[in-house]
């Protein structure tokens, strides 16, 4: 591998190993990493580690030419053969096995330290744990070794056609006439460990209720993993021109289901980086401990609005902001101002 002016310059045909192995919002993150190695280096053949629970996120990329499940346990097993698989290797995260795995395949590391802590061993191309930049240039940062420049911050995803008509089947059984009005998906959950981020299920429902007053002939969809169903389900009430598809589809199924949405309006989660990876008009809400100017999508090609938290820059303990302060009127007139344009 040639090296110029401290830079380690990859062939044309490459051998890259990227490894993303995180939640389904940070392994989107990850994407425009992806498209960066592809439009500087078209002939590399770029594998790409995520979690098995995990890869449905990557699928159907043309970006990837080698989707592989890995584990923190299971990365011990890798690169036990004599050789090295990789010419390179991005490593996302700080997870010594997968450190470690990395290190014994790939010719050239490249990863983070953390601050104030030794390189980790093995490590190349060791940099400094960005701090307070959007978490898409956080991730970018790792093809400066490499002198691969930025090809965009947009994250990817792909829909199949099979998708796609599984998706118009379901909205045609659960909300037969979702074409003749406007359609708006709602993400009301963040996920258990991060609570916090989730609006009011009651602000939500007030939410629902003025945007189907305001479009007689709207409908809704409420999207959600099976623990976040009850929760939908309250937010729904039974309301004939309100499906649930929380906990009853596929993750892939349910980005095809938003792909159909007139509008998205949602908290802090996977789903919203899904939304904002198709390319939806949206709203999203965020809470001062993970600002909207570090995670709010980019390059985003539809109408977006991203509401932050009033305590956020406001010299309060944001630790305890409640996401109940994002009032409804906030919220419902951010989304006029998406359904307007």
């Amino acid at each position: 591998m040639a090296s110029e002016g401290g830079v380690a310059v990859l062939p044309d045909d490459a051998r890259i190993l990227v490894v993303i192995v995180a939640r389904i919002g940070d392994t989107l993150l990850a994407t425009p990493i992806l498209r960066a190695l592809k439009a500087a280096l078209p002939a590399c053949r770029l594998t790409v580690w995520a979690h098995p629970k995990r890869l449905d996120a990557l699928q159907h990329l043309s970006l990837i030419d080698h989707l592989r499940g890995v584990t923190k346990g299971s990365a011990f097993l890798r690169g036990r053969m004599p050789g090295k698989s990789f010419d390179a290797a991005l490593v996302l995260g700080h997870d010594a096995p997968l450190l470690a795995a990395a290190c014994r395949l790939a010719k050239r590391v490249a990863a983070f330290r953390r601050r104030n802590q030794a390189s980790p061993r093995g490590v190349h191309f060791a940099l400094d744990e960005p701090e307070g930049i959007h978490a898409v240039d956080h991730r970018l940062a790792l093809l400066q070794p490499f002198g691969i420049p930025v090809s965009g911050h947009r994250l990817a995803w792909s829909i199949t056609p099979a998708e796609a008509a599984w998706a118009g089947n379901w909205l045609d059984q659960h909300l037969p006439a979702w074409r003749d009005g406007p359609l708006l998906g709602l993400q009301a959950a963040s996920f258990p460990t991060k609570a916090y981020r989730d609006w009011p299920a009651e602000h939500f429902r007030e939410l629902l209720t003025r945007f189907l007053a305001a479009n007689p002939s709207g409908h809704v969809v409420l999207f959600g993993d099976a623990a976040s169903r009850e929760r939908a389900a309250l937010i729904a009430q039974g309301d004939p021109r309100v499906a649930v598809l929380a906990g009853q589809a596929s993750l892939r199924q349910s980005a095809a289901v938003m792909a159909c949405c007139s509008a998205y309006a949602g908290v802090d989660t996977g789903p919203s980086h899904i939304a904002g990876a198709l390319g939806l008009p949206m709203v999203v809400l965020y809470h001062p401990l993970h600002p909207g100017r570090n995670l709010m999508p980019l390059e985003h090609p539809a109408p977006l609005v991203v509401i932050e938290h009033p305590a956020l820059d406001s010299g309060r303990d944001v630790s305890e902001a409640a996401m109940a302060e994002i009032s409804v009127d906030t919220v419902w007139s951010a989304l006029q101002q998406v359904l307007a344009k």
